[in-house]
């Protein structure tokens, strides 16, 4: 099964919030994510904080894009590496989410990023793919490419551990 997130709706008909822990409970991840989708549940607050949405998420991978703005920017005038890492961290994570059952959640315990090219407002939409490696009962390994005009940005790698969530 796939869920495909397509474009989000504008800001204004998005709603953002917590996904209750019963639900969470019963729904594997591309149920949570079609749910999503289907405006059933709540997109993660972060996206709205940080100008960032999901464009498609499948078995296993995950697409994010955003603009990084005025408000993204350190004293330099480029995008702060905690917003880069952040959009890198969510395609990652989504990814894993993914190819979760009911019942389970993830964590990331390690996360390394190489940013390989200054962003500005100026490099417009930046695209976050990530894909997950490899998946055991307890952990998952993913990495993400972030790209824009044409070119990659940087380039990241995650682990996550896999467990039950708390009943």
């Amino acid at each position: 099964m796939t869920a495909t997130v397509a474009h989000a709706p504008p800001q204004d008909r998005r709603h953002f919030g917590l996904i209750p822990r019963e639900t969470l409970a019963r729904l594997d991840g591309i149920q949570v994510f079609k749910g999503i989708e289907a405006g059933e549940l709540p997109l993660p607050p972060i996206g709205r904080t940080l100008s960032f949405d999901p464009v498609r998420i499948g078995a296993g991978e995950a697409v994010f894009e955003g603009q990084p703005g005025h408000d993204h920017m350190n004293p330099l005038g480029i995008a702060h590496g905690g917003y880069l890492t952040t959009l890198l961290d969510s395609a990652m994570g989504c990814a894993v989410h993914s190819l979760l059952k009911a019942g389970q959640g993830y964590a990331t315990i390690e996360l390394k990023v190489n940013f390989l090219r200054p962003v500005t407002e100026a490099t417009g939409m930046v695209r976050a793919e990530g894909r997950v490696i490899n998946l055991s009962k307890t952990l998952a390994l993913a990495e993400a490419r972030l790209t824009g005009g044409g070119k990659l940005l940087a380039h990241a790698t995650s682990t996550c551990q896999v467990f039950a969530l708390p009943g």
